[in-house]
């Protein structure tokens, strides 16, 4: 996301939130990461695959929520994090059996933990 585009979204959020934009960015971009290899994940014929699609669509909101800067305060936006890494830790769970024998899932899984390390850095920042 360009600096203008970030600039504009600080003045859009709740007056009592702050957020490092740099964080934020980062988030964005391990949340792309994660839900376009669930989404490849999902694809296979392995258990892990209805975790996958539920671990894309919660990237996918995360990321239309941290656009959508308007109004959010920051107690809905620590359980919107809060809930995307519950979600990608219960995917790296599921795809970490598989990780030996396909490469799909050691990828999925390593997605899914960049994710949560991101969306953790994020919350560690607003809480600060």
């Amino acid at each position: 996301m360009d600096s203008m585009m970030m600039d504009s979204m600080k003045g859009m959020m709740a007056d009592d939130m702050t957020m490092d934009m740099s964080l934020m960015q980062a988030c964005m971009d391990a949340c792309s990461a994660c839900e376009q290899a669930c989404t490849i994940c999902s694809t296979q014929m392995m258990d892990c695959a209805p975790s996958c699609m539920n671990c894309a669509d919660m990237c996918n909101t995360m990321m239309r929520t941290m656009l959508r800067m308007q109004g959010m305060t920051p107690a809905v936006m620590m359980s919107m994090l809060d809930a995307c890494m519950a979600m990608c830790q219960m995917c790296l769970d599921m795809c970490m059996p598989h990780a030996e024998m396909s490469e799909v899932c050691r990828m999925c899984a390593a997605s899914c933990k960049a994710c949560m390390d991101a969306c953790m850095a994020l919350r560690d920042s607003m809480a600060a």
